[in-house]
């Protein structure tokens, strides 16, 4: 899967060529893209050597809840949710870096539904011993108990690995509302929470470069993790 076969002798690096010329003093501070776009699917990966091997960096929670745009109250539900599944608080273990549970906000103006600094959500980066806990228990709790899931559904074999998501070592995934109260943190007392939420997770990994994508998800599913192809 992380293998990319080539016939024929590779081409030479293209050369650069920027929009506008550097030593243009009317240009200097414009933004400066290279002709023929973003050439960041283009780019092979590194050699894997020691130091660039793959690895899990962190893993990000984030769930955005509709009626919190009316009632920001709406939100204690789902912040006192992803407390209780994460066990991450801010400066919790004695980690500065733990920001807990964090508040999203919307960034832009869309007419009659969202607006700048409006909380809509909320989000937490789990790292560390933390990370690899939630890991477990996704795995050994959550996953065997949701009915018809076949594993994270993969792009057809057939798509280009040279998008923005393939050259992106992240593997995200949702899962619906009722697989929340199969946390064990949250089965023992779901009657306290107002109602089940759905969330996003994103495996976040240091792979970069074309095949970056494919290396994340051969990462992925070594922790027990299925995949299946559409």
């Amino acid at each position: 899967m992380t293998y990319n076969h080539e016939s024929g002798i590779p081409p030479s690096p293209r050369q650069i060529r920027l929009t506008y010329d550097p030593n243009d003093p009317y240009t200097k501070n414009r933004h400066n893209p290279p002709v023929g776009g973003s050439q960041a699917g283009k780019k092979p990966a590194p050699p894997t050597t020691s130091e660039n091997v793959v690895r899990l960096e962190k893993i990000v929670i984030n769930s955005m809840i509709k009626e919190a745009l009316t009632n920001r109250s709406n939100l204690l539900g789902l912040i006192a949710a992803f407390r209780a599944i994460s066990g991450d608080t801010e400066g919790g273990g004695g980690r500065p870096s733990s920001d807990g549970v964090q508040i999203v906000k919307g960034k832009k103006n869309v007419g009659g539904w969202m607006r700048p600094g409006l909380p809509v959500g909320a989000k937490v980066e789990l790292k560390g011993p933390k990370m690899y806990d939630f890991l477990s228990t996704l795995v050994e709790f959550v996953l065997p108990r949701i009915r018809e899931f076949p594993g994270i559904v993969m792009p057809p074999a057939s798509s280009t690995m040279k998008s923005p998501s393939g050259v992106a070592g992240v593997v995200s995934f949702g899962l619906p509302p009722e697989a929340m109260g199969y946390f064990p943190q949250i089965e023992v007392n779901l009657d306290s929470y107002p109602k089940s939420y759905g969330m996003h997770i994103h495996f976040v990994t240091n792979a970069v470069g074309l095949g970056a994508q494919n290396r994340a998800r051969a990462l992925v599913s070594g922790f027990q993790i299925p995949f299946t192809r559409k």
